[in-house]
């Protein structure tokens, strides 16, 4: 079934629009040659799809927040990894998660030809969109969006407590007795599964919220703990999109097919190789000159020249696994639902022990990369670098969740921000000033033109159009 609808909605998709919400613009905005109301199975497809490959792919990933965060560096082209971006860099994004995204799922919870449980998967996915937004580029469209062309931006605080709210709406729709649907990617159609991500987004934004209000994280999170057989609770309960072939392959297999301007970045690769983590394997490939005979990272923020000079066979490609043409676009993991509870019970938020959960998150993520012998997970555990330390257990969470997150390049970056762990130092040829290191996109220049209104109050709220201003979510002093 998958298959089916996989390939159905290329075909199906091609010929959609979505119409105007402002009924002056119904008419204009009609095509005659498209579905008027769509079936719900191809409006889910494709927007997992299109999820995926957004968030997997170059402008929202391995061209931004993957070498930000340093899991990634460029070693031409150097731009992005210098910072050199500007308010068109990210318009793809923007455009997507809208205009495709939102756009698709409203269509579906707006639907004569859903039922319940289609309308709560849509929920559960357009804010997991809505997240991702809000955490990329702050003040963003929520409340009036596809109720106005020229939509006010909300607040960031008024969105993730929104969301908070949409998903518990979303998870109550759902019912694993209801009736069924069809098209869904990234569960098999498993509603049960479908309420785990529910709570797990939750749990998310709660913690992200916690150093703004730390009484409504505490008892949002403590509730969850409570309820944790709920939320996501082992790897295969993971929310990931698996591709298949050319066309519709992974965006990383796609970028490496023609070009070969990334490798895995040298913050991360040394850190692997200091704690002797069997992940790095994964992770990286060898360096193709063989005179290298070890795993070898690229420096971040490095010109043109200087990346170069690097030489392109002496540092590693990213792994194997994750240049394959299927290899899946991973969006919620077991150990980040672990790493939140280890950083709850360290908060005192929970009655739990900080330290164990700790090391389940980390043999989580080992196990879902592969690496599930008891006696080499147990012997990394041991090592002095990486045991848990309770009283800066907000590096210790911090390392490991950071490579936990590996590919993940919108959250590690949210994530970061969020914790202020790693502690991550930008190249010397950066576009910015010294020290400084990004912290949102830019919004895309259009908004300036098409609802400029709007963008300016959003701006003189939120602080300049800068990707150095701070998010709400992200304070300066985080007190750890």
């Amino acid at each position: 079934m998958k298959k089916i609808y996989f390939y159905a909605l290329l075909v199906v998709f091609l010929g959609l629009s979505v119409a105007s919400c402002d009924d002056e613009l119904a008419d204009i905005n009609r095509n005659p040659n498209a579905t008027e109301d769509p079936q719900p199975a191809y409006l889910l497809s494709a927007s997992e799809y299109h999820a995926a490959t957004l968030y997997w792919g170059s402008t929202a990933c391995y061209n931004s927040t993957l070498l930000w965060v340093q899991h990634w560096a460029k070693i031409q082209y150097t731009e992005p990894d210098c910072y050199n971006v500007n308010n068109s860099s990210f318009s793809g994004t923007w455009n997507t998660g809208y205009s495709t995204l939102i756009a698709d799922l409203t269509a579906i919870i707006n639907s004569d030809l859903g039922n319940d449980n289609y309308k709560g998967v849509a929920m559960i996915w357009r804010s997991w969109t809505y997240l991702l937004l809000t955490n990329l580029f702050g003040d963003v469209p929520y409340s009036e969006y596809a109720t106005s062309v020229t939509p006010a931006y909300d607040s960031q605080e008024t969105i993730l407590r929104g969301l908070l709210s949409d998903l518990e709406a979303a998870d109550k729709l759902l019912s694993v007795s209801g009736d069924p649907i069809e098209g869904d990617l990234i569960y098999n159609n498993d509603i049960s599964l479908w309420k785990k991500l529910a709570k797990s987004l939750r749990l998310r934004i709660a913690l992200e919220i916690a150093d703004r209000d730390e009484s409504t994280a505490k008892t949002i999170i403590s509730s969850l703990y409570n309820d944790r057989s709920n939320l996501i609770d082992s790897n295969d309960a993971t929310a990931r999109f698996v591709f298949t072939s050319s066309p519709q392959w992974n965006p990383w297999a796609s970028a490496f097919s023609s070009r070969d301007d990334q490798r895995v970045s040298k913050t991360i690769i040394d850190k692997l190789n200091e704690w002797n983590d069997p992940r790095v394997g994964i992770f990286a490939q060898l360096p193709q000159d063989e005179s290298v005979p070890v795993y070898a990272g690229a420096a971040n923020g490095l010109s043109a020249d200087a990346a170069n000079n690097q030489g392109f066979y002496k540092v590693s490609r990213p792994g194997a696994y994750f240049l394959e043409d299927s290899s899946p676009a991973v969006f919620y993991t077991y150990a980040e639902v672990l790493f939140i509870y280890a950083e709850a019970a360290a908060r005192g938020w929970i009655s739990a022990d900080a330290e164990s959960l700790y090391k389940q998150g980390v043999t989580a993520s080992l196990n879902q990369f592969g690496i599930t012998d008891a006696a080499t997970i147990q012997e990394y555990l041991q090592q002095e670098s990486v045991k848990f330390n309770a009283s800066r257990w907000y590096e210790s969470i911090g390392w490991q969740k950071w490579v936990a997150f590996y590919g993940q390049g919108p959250d590690a970056f949210t994530d970061w921000r969020r914790l202020g762990y790693p502690q991550l130092t930008p190249g010397p040829n950066t576009a910015l000033n010294v020290g400084e290191l990004p912290r949102r996109f830019f919004y895309p220049v259009t908004e300036q033109s098409l609802n400029g209104t709007s963008y300016k109050a959003a701006v003189a709220r939120q602080g300049a159009d800068e990707i150095t201003t701070r998010l709400w979510f992200d304070v300066e002093n985080k007190n750890r």
